[in-house]
């Protein structure tokens, strides 16, 4: 049956227009874990309206917190059940007159979480520069970020100053400042917290790490810190994992070097789904007692249909394998997106019925592309900062053009053992880059999809991407640089009907702030799109292509999904 085209504009993308920087041993605030191999919920839902109006005094506020501290350790212990990827991507900034401050250089971290003893992370890419001759990145520091204090988080340690109730999103908290107490020795933690008023849960830490010896110089004391502001997700009954860290440290040049650094951090996959074709094992299937045949049966395979096949066999075997080890999102509304925009393309192109594309998201922030069998897959980070509808249709496009042709090194794939690889190993070993002879015959083919599509007319943005792109290629070399794929930017022939890049005009937007599109359920890795409020522009400040910016999640708690029988019970749920 033929596709109906979708010409209609989608609304997700059309609505917007290190910790440690020095090799210091984390150790300082680390204890040895506490026992405890579960995380409990507390018993007390009852906060009245009247209790969220006063402010608590004496033993209610006292006994607050004592449940603050003792929710904290039970939090730490349930840690140790799960590895979850932490991937943390920075950008050194240097002034600009007009701008004010750009990216200089960035540094790309991604790995296992391993809450066992030390914290550790197992890098999952090939080890790059990370740093300068006299400092480098610590991943570990960053995944310290999601803690107050990992070792000595108590009323001995610390001293705890009642500020107010506020609402983080629809969760209403307790916001205490947290020092470290008089005469208290080692690094400590020195900020604020959001504590939920359920079961005492400390939801955000904003602050900073004060350092365990004292320079005389506080420029050099501050090289080692960065100032953080670290979230938390109630992915399920009482239970509230990290999920996002904004870090930075903004400072005028000095005789020092004194750089400054903008980063974030994203936390997922501690529950990742199963793929489809395990959750069909748990289907019950019931056998006619007269099994239909088919009238015409065709069971054995061509040379042609078997290659076919095995090709399909290994693309399957490769998005499970992303799958599981939570580098490529499950099927979601965001692939729909991308379908209806693939869609568009095929049927303008009589290429529907000939073709079977469809579209994953690759939880990564490098702007990468690239496509296995049918499947074609964009990255989170590219998704995030293209400005429209267009723009992606030209990336995707060049996907297509590179769906349609086979590619016999993928065919090993249908192997079953060459994909068995440990996480830290996936990056390393399996590649997906087009051959270079293949990326000149590849743009040609997406334009000629391209001019035949809806997109023909807005062509324009997409090559003033490239062109913003281009500009920032060397000083965002880890962004651009692709972990299984493609790069981003491709095709001169873009370029021709872009218009000139504009810096300083405030109303030219060639490309979007990272974080601007796509959100992480950090429990399932599971993607989903941003409903943000449209703001004006005030000067070309605001435009920040490719930057790294702060979120400011907003909070919900859990509810769990309807059983079968409340489904059944409901309207929506009744037969008609």
């Amino acid at each position: 049956m033929r596709k109906r085209l979708l010409v209609l504009m989608t609304l997700f993308w059309w609505c917007a227009g290190g910790a440690h920087l020095a090799a210091q041993d984390l150790a300082a605030v680390r204890a040895p874990e506490l026992d405890g191999p579960s995380l409990p919920a507390s018993t007390n839902k009852d906060t009245t309206d009247a209790d969220a109006q006063a402010a608590p005094t004496g033993g209610k506020l006292a006994e607050i917190i004592d449940r603050i501290v003792k929710r904290e350790h039970e939090l730490m212990a349930a840690f140790d059940l799960y590895s979850p990827i932490i991937e943390t991507y920075i950008q050194e900034m240097k002034p600009d007159k007009q701008l004010g401050l750009v990216p200089k250089t960035d540094v790309y971290l991604l790995g296992q979480a391993d809450f066992h003893g030390r914290l550790r992370v197992h890098s999952m890419t090939e080890s790059g520069k990370s740093g300068s001759l006299v400092w480098s990145f610590v991943p570990a520091g960053f995944l310290q970020m999601i803690f107050v204090d990992r070792g000595g988080f108590d009323k001995a340690h610390y001293r705890f100053e009642y500020r107010r109730r506020e609402f983080l999103g629809d969760v209403r908290c307790f916001v205490f400042d947290v020092s470290a107490a008089p005469k208290v020795r080692g690094a400590r933690f020195m900020g604020t917290v959001w504590v939920e008023d359920q079961d005492f849960t400390i939801v955000r830490i904003n602050g900073r790490y004060s350092p365990a010896t004292h320079f005389s110089l506080k420029t050099i004391e501050d090289e080692y810190y960065l100032h953080f502001d670290s979230w938390r997700t109630n992915v399920r009954s009482g239970l509230w994992m990290p999920s996002y860290v904004y870090s930075q440290k903004l400072a005028r040049p000095s005789f020092l070097g004194n750089p400054s650094f903008k980063s974030a951090t994203h936390l997922w996959g501690y529950n990742p789904k199963t793929s489809s074709r395990e959750e069909e094992l748990n289907r019950l299937l019931v056998e006619s007692a007269n099994p239909v045949k088919e009238e015409a049966a065709q069971h054995d395979r061509s040379p042609l249909g078997a290659e076919r096949e095995w090709r399909h066999e290994a693309e399957n075997n490769v998005l499970d394998l992303l799958e599981h080890d939570g580098l490529l999102a499950p099927q979601g509304e965001v692939d729909k997106v991308l379908n209806t925009i693939v869609n568009n393309l095929e049927v303008t192109n009589n290429l529907d019925g000939q073709i079977d594309l469809h579209c994953r998201v690759l939880l990564t922030t490098n702007l990468e592309m690239f496509s296995i069998g049918s499947t074609i897959v964009l990255s989170r980070g590219l998704l995030d900062v293209v400005p429209d509808e267009a723009t992606l249709a030209a990336m995707l496009a060049h996907e297509m053009a590179d769906a349609m042709l086979p590619k016999p090194y993928q065919d090993q794939y249908g192997f079953n053992d060459l994909v068995r690889l440990p996480p830290t190993e996936v990056l390393r070993r399996l590649s997906f880059r087009e051959e270079k002879t293949d990326t000149a015959a590849n743009g040609a083919k997406a334009m000629e999809l391209l001019k035949k599509s809806p997109y023909a007319a807005n062509l324009g943005t997409a090559g003033l991407f490239v062109r913003q792109l281009q500009s920032q290629s060397k000083q965002l070399k880890r962004l651009i640089s692709p972990q299984l794929g493609n790069q981003a930017f491709f095709a001169s022939q873009l370029l021709q009907s872009a218009p000139a890049l504009e810096p300083n005009n405030k109303d030219q937007i060639a490309a979007l702030p990272l974080g601007s599109r796509v959100k992480i359920d950090p429990w399932n890795a599971g993607v989903s799109l941003m409903k943000t409020k449209p703001f004006t522009r005030l000067s070309v400040r605001d435009k920040m292509p490719f930057e790294v910016t702060p979120l400011l999640p907003y909070l919900t708690r859990y509810a769990e999904p309807p059983t079968a029988q409340e489904n059944s019970k409901s309207p929506a749920g009744r037969g008609q």
